[in-house]
Order: structure tokens, then C-alpha cells, then sequence
């Protein structure tokens, strides 16, 4: 697996992938470095996919990108899956709640289930985990408890959400 570093508005991420997808997206060195302990990694600054990634989030941050042409490796349970596969569809500078995927889902009972999809998701910003918040427009656990990191991203699509 390799590695490459992006400096972004909202501090230093960390991309790993394989020869052939990206597999994790880190918003925190700290995320990083416990995952790098259990892993054997390369960083490489010049791998063809890792640059392309770092290009494309550059064209998020900076650019105007509204979506990612990347090959991702998905790992989950069907229903992280379809989960993640729900928060694909939403749109940039747009924000749903846990309810209402679970409503699109045919499950109304499944908010708790649909949080911890959320937070199984290894590629935040390419599958857009941020774009969730509470049904009361608040800001809800993300990254492990990094709101202002979900804060940092709404405001930088320009959506509005209560504090």
C-alpha cells in the first residue's frame, strides 16, 4: 500500500491506496499514524492514483469539482454499502439527516445503524459522510468526534448549519 499527504484548507490529509484504488481517506494525522502502525505503507508522492487523488481534491478545495472520478475500494457490509452509496447521491452544498436516508432506504428505524455506516466510512469527502447533520440542522459526531472538520467542509460548500 502507498501513501501521499495533500495540505488542505482543513489541515493535512492523508491519502493511502493499492497499486490500483484509493482505500482511505485520513482527515487527521492521528487517524493516519495509528492506521500507518498496523499497516506496512510506501509514501509515494508519485503514484499515478495518488496524484490523481491529491488533483482532484486541489480541484474540490479550489476548483469548483462537485464529484470524484477516482477508483475507490469499497469495503463493508451490504448496508455500509448502500449507505455509502445513498451519501454519493447527495449533492454538493446540499445536507440531509440521518432520517432521511433512512426514510430513502425503506427503514425509518435505522438512524442509529446509518450513523455507524457514517463512521465506517474510510473515504470521508469522496463519499461525502459531512454532508449528514442532525434533522435539527446540527452538526453531529464525525471523524471520530471532529465537528469542526464537518464544520470546515459545509462552510466550505457554503451550507448552512446550526452550531
Amino acid at each position: 500500500m502507498f501513501y501521499t499527504y495533500y495540505d488542505s484548507p482543513i489541515g493535512r490529509l492523508t491519502i493511502v491506496s493499492t497499486l490500483g484504488e484509493i482505500t482511505h481517506l485520513f482527515l487527521t494525522i492521528e487517524q493516519f499514524n495509528e492506521f500507518q502502525g498496523a499497516n506496512k505503507l510506501v509514501e509515494d508522492g508519485q503514484h499515478h492514483i495518488l496524484r490523481e487523488a491529491v488533483k482532484q481534491l486541489h480541484e474540490y478545495f479550489y476548483g469548483g469539482r462537485t464529484n470524484f472520478d477516482l477508483p475507490f475500494e469499497i469495503k463493508g457490509t451490504d448496508f455500509q454499502k448502500k449507505i455509502w452509496t445513498e451519501l454519493r447521491q447527495i449533492p454538493i452544498g446540499q445536507v440531509c439527516s440521518y432520517q432521511d436516508i433512512a426514510v430513502k432506504i425503506g427503514n425509518k428505524n435505522a438512524v442509529r445503524a446509518i450513523g455507524q455506516a457514517n463512521k465506517a466510512n474510510k473515504l470521508p469527502i469522496f463519499i461525502p459522510c459531512h454532508r449528514v447533520i442532525g434533522k435539527n440542522q446540527r452538526l453531529t459526531g464525525y471523524a471520530g468526534d471532529k465537528n469542526e472538520l464537518k464544520a470546515k467542509l459545509l462552510t466550505h460548500e457554503n451550507i448552512a448549519f446550526k452550531h
